[in-house]
């Protein structure tokens, strides 16, 4: 995973983690953002319609090992699960290819991003850490949604799920994907699970446990698998590719991708946790990024806060995961 050669989208990276840290604080070996996860295991079998929309090679095999992390927003490594701020919730996806190759997909549970570009979301980092509650309106956070539609959407209260494994996931960007046949239509990742949506109303999630979606998971995947179907909504001639604050019609199509089946709990998952980076861009023949340009971005924000991470001495994540 290289970094960008572009220089200003490197040190807009830089920005945007020391704004986290201006935000969260300091926490080394954790994630700047999505700090609080967990690691499983299990396999991905493609779907029979996948073969049209992509050359790629987990659609050709007929099976593919991955490792799923599922995670809780901020960069507070122990936030409450049961906090509004634990929202979006994330999950990622590695397919593991072969030796040191593989492709992931990283979603989380709310569909679009706030802003379109890195300037704009530095620019909504800095009016959060700049917005006092105590002080009298208009905050810089207000001001600024108030100038951001799609990010005043965004921050409008979600309904909280019961579970990890009951709640959908969305990949925020576009793809093109392309067939062996050279075909090439773009589409963007939804991850849905097969036992269904279920929330939680505000006053439920308040008297539950702070750490009751890691532990409703790894009791669940202790008695048997969790299932997602991965799909693929399929965009229109017209619709806007590189925006992720735009959503696309419902009555768009979804291509049915292929199933993960999830099945344990990655061992020793504080370090496995520390050591593993996500990347956004697929870097594999038949699926490429569009020309969103967080792809970039988030990319090298990735692999800069992925670095740091692993620098970290162990006995400072693993204190922080046993609490």
């Amino acid at each position: 995973m290289p970094l960008p050669n572009d220089e200003k989208v490197i040190a807009l990276s830089q920005d945007i983690l020391k704004q986290f840290e201006t935000l969260f604080g300091e926490h080394p070996g954790f994630r700047p953002a999505h700090a609080k996860g967990m690691l499983l295991t299990g396999t991905f079998t493609p779907s029979r319609d996948a073969a049209a929309l992509t050359r790629a090679p987990h659609i050709a095999h007929e099976s593919t090992p991955v490792t799923a992390r599922f995670s809780n927003s901020t960069g507070l490594p122990l936030i409450p699960d049961n906090d509004p701020n634990a929202m979006p919730h994330g999950l990622g996806i590695r397919f593991h290819l072969g030796e040191r190759v593989h492709t992931d997909i990283i979603s989380h549970s709310t569909d679009g991003f706030p802003v379109r570009t890195g300037q704009e979301f530095l620019e909504l980092l800095r009016a959060i850490a700049a917005s006092d509650p105590s002080k009298p309106s208009p905050k810089p956070i207000e001001a600024f949604l108030g100038s951001h539609p799609a990010a005043l959407a965004f921050v409008q209260p979600k309904p909280r799920p019961a579970s990890f494994a009951q709640a959908s996931y969305f990949a925020i960007s576009a793809f093109r994907f392309t067939n062996k046949d050279g075909v090439s239509r773009y589409g963007r990742y939804r991850v849905v699970p097969e036992a269904g949506e279920e929330h939680l109303d505000e006053a439920s999630a308040k008297i539950n446990d702070p750490n009751f979606l890691f532990d409703e998971l790894a009791h669940r995947i202790a008695a048997g698998a969790v299932n997602f179907q991965i799909l693929v909504q399929m965009a229109n001639e017209n619709d806007v590719l590189d925006d992720a604050t735009i959503h696309w019609p419902e009555d768009r199509p979804l291509v049915n991708f292929g199933r993960v089946t999830l099945t344990a709990r990655v061992p020793d998952d504080a370090h496995e946790q520390k050591g593993i980076i996500l990347d956004p861009i697929p870097r594999v023949d038949g699926i490429e990024p569009s020309d969103d340009p967080l792809f970039e971005l988030r990319a090298a924000v990735y692999l800069l806060s992925g670095r740091r991470r692993r620098q970290a001495p162990e006995s400072a994540v693993g204190a922080a995961a046993a609490k």
